[in-house]
């Protein structure tokens, strides 16, 4: 209800605009008008995908599609640079209502799993249970993995409230690697298989990835940033630091703050073209830096098999379709597809 008002008052206000500033209504205008403030009729909803089926792959025994809605924008978890106001703009536009209306379009358009954080898996569970929805959830383990038994813990749970599958946090893992803690990571990723849901290692750095590799923690899939770097806030080559997501950021304009995500996609692919497992990279579009036509054909024709990407209400048709273009003109790309 409170999406239907808000509509309403954008539509209202559109047409009072165009009447102060001298613009003379039409006929339809007038009647669209009052029907509008009657509530009989809303702005128009969001549009469905209608093209070419989205394809699927496979993480065990679970079939997802091969793009997966991102759950940043839901959280309002925002890489925003320095545009301070960009988190909360996002809590601010996707209302609870908002949240289900876009679970139900990406639904619709062919997207069937989403991967969020712990903390907004119960809109997930919402939807499910009270809105029609099949949404599967692909969620990374964030509680504190200095501490094995809450770790444990939230496994068990989430597993048991529905989880499709479960992830190593880009964050913990990555700095499990920088300070040499590599048993703590394969022991996780070992609690996961037990609680019987596909196991993957999440990251940011390409070492984390390397050192799974070498250490044979033998994950069920990776999850692994990946974007081009040809876009003017990039950090040069020369000034990129492996672990810079963990450091303070620099005033520094070609250093990091907040504005690369994969340091070398070109060694990232060559890694990946050894990993025999199913890859879902994520921030394939750097943040908002690219648009998805460069970041989505970038990641399926150098290797993903799967794309996370955050998408707004309005943005999931056309993501769809765009991710439905690129996986056709990716088929005989140089890696296998997994999954």
């Amino acid at each position: 209800m409170a999406d239907r008002t808000d509509r309403r008052r954008f539509l209202n206000a559109t047409l009072l605009g165009a009447a102060g500033a001298g613009a003379a209504l039409s006929r339809e205008e007038t009647i669209l008008g009052a029907a509008v403030d009657e509530g009989k009729v809303d702005a128009p909803a969001r549009p469905v995908y209608k093209g070419d089926p989205l394809p699927r792959g496979r993480l065990g025994k679970l079939e997802i599609s091969r793009l997966i809605m991102g759950g940043n924008l839901v959280g309002g978890f925002a890489h925003s640079r320095d545009l301070l106001y960009v988190s909360r703009l996002l809590r601010e536009y996707n209302t609870d209502d908002r949240i289900f209306e876009t679970l139900a379009l990406a639904e619709r358009s062919g997207i069937n799993t989403v991967q969020f954080n712990t903390g907004c898996y119960p809109y997930i569970e919402k939807y499910n249970r009270e809105h029609g929805g099949k949404m599967q959830a692909i969620l990374c383990v964030d509680a504190d993995f200095n501490d094995p038994v809450r770790v444990k813990d939230q496994i068990q749970e989430m597993v048991g409230r529905g989880v499709a599958a479960l992830y190593t946090h880009g964050m913990f893992t990555d700095r499990c690697v920088m300070n040499g803690k590599l048993d703590v990571v394969a022991k996780y990723v070992e609690m996961i298989k037990a609680a019987g849901v596909p196991a993957g290692v999440g990251s940011h750095s390409l070492e984390t990835t390397i050192a799974s590799e070498k250490e044979g923690w033998n994950p069920d899939y990776y999850v692994k940033t990946f974007h081009p770097d040809a876009y003017w806030s990039a950090s040069p080559p020369e000034a990129r630091d492996e672990w810079c997501w963990y450091r303070e950021y620099s005033q520094d304009h070609d250093k990091y703050h907040d504005n690369i995500f994969c340091v070398s996609p070109t060694r990232t692919e060559e890694v990946m073209k050894a990993a025999n497992k199913p890859w879902l990279a994520f921030k394939v579009m750097a943040a908002g830096a690219l648009t998805p036509q460069v970041g989505f054909q970038f990641a399926y024709s150098h290797g993903a098999d799967f794309i996370i990407a955050g998408m707004f209400d309005f943005q999931v048709a056309d993501d769809v379709s765009i991710a439905v273009k690129a996986l056709k003109r990716s088929q005989k790309r140089e890696r296998p597809w997994f999954g």
